[in-house]
């Protein structure tokens, strides 16, 4: 099954350099319009969007980011925001008060950011654009709030990085879909044929760089370093855990 939308789907891919040809500021405003349209909760439009085109600006966020180079270097770097604080203004004007205490606050904001960001970045695609999330901006959530001034109940999601490719990205594999989809109730049964198939899969693509490591259980004996293994390094880390600290700091109770 194909259509154009779904041909641009199956094509994305992260790009990580950029020509250095600006955006038109148009262009920025009609990603974020597309990002407007997708699905929000109960329409409460729980996002905001901090467009960064300063070269300096886009330096310092390079630096939060862990040094990553087409954070400075695409003409445009856009922090998706969960927005309470449009919301609490709301209640002032008619008379009530927002109750931002419990996860569900914080978790409804972050997925309408998800949702309306993805659409963003499928608008960005079929116009020749190349995007790449950025993550990393969440390394230094406090410093990010400080450089873009974001008030209470404001706090940074993820990044994107914006511009126009060098060259066309590259289209990593994914999981094979029944290692993903479930019928009617989640299948426990562990998914080894299928993760052990895309190792083989993403070892051969050589995204690894060839690397081999010992198997576990079996010192002596190695294989190819693919997705298991650097997926269990990554997530065996514990990783940015002044979140919580943050979140409350900026009004997100999380009780």
């Amino acid at each position: 099954m194909t259509t154009p939308t779904l041909d641009l789907i199956h094509h994305h891919g992260s790009v990580r350099k950029y020509k250095p040809d600006p955006v038109p500021p148009e262009t920025v405003e009609a990603l974020v319009l597309a990002g407007q349209r997708a699905s929000t909760s109960s329409n409460l439009q729980m996002t905001s969007v901090v467009a960064v085109t300063d070269p300096a600006m886009r330096a310092r966020l390079a630096e939060i980011c862990g040094g990553q180079a087409h954070v400075a270097q695409a003409p445009v770097f856009l922090t998706w925001c969960a927005d309470l604080n449009r919301l609490a203004r709301a209640c002032a004007l008619r008379g009530y008060t927002q109750v931002t205490d419990y996860v569900e606050n914080f978790l409804v904001a972050a997925v309408d950011v998800a949702i309306a960001s993805q659409n963003a970045a499928l608008a960005a695609e079929s116009l020749g654009l190349g995007i790449c999330y950025i993550g990393s901006l969440r390394n230094n959530t406090a410093a990010v709030i400080e450089l873009l001034k974001l008030p209470r109940l404001v706090f940074p999601i993820v990044g994107m990085t914006v511009g126009w490719p060098v060259e066309p990205p590259v289209v990593r594999p994914r999981l094979a879909t029944s290692a993903i989809l479930h019928w009617e109730e989640y299948d426990p049964a562990p998914k080894d044929v299928e993760l052990a198939e895309y190792d083989q899969v993403m070892a051969a693509t050589g995204i690894y760089g060839g690397r081999q490591v010992p198997v576990p259980g079996k010192p002596s004996e190695l294989a190819d370093y693919g997705w298991t293994e650097h997926s269990a390094r990554r997530v065996a880390q514990a990783l940015r855990t002044e979140l919580r600290e943050v979140l409350e700091r900026q009004g997100f109770g999380l009780k």
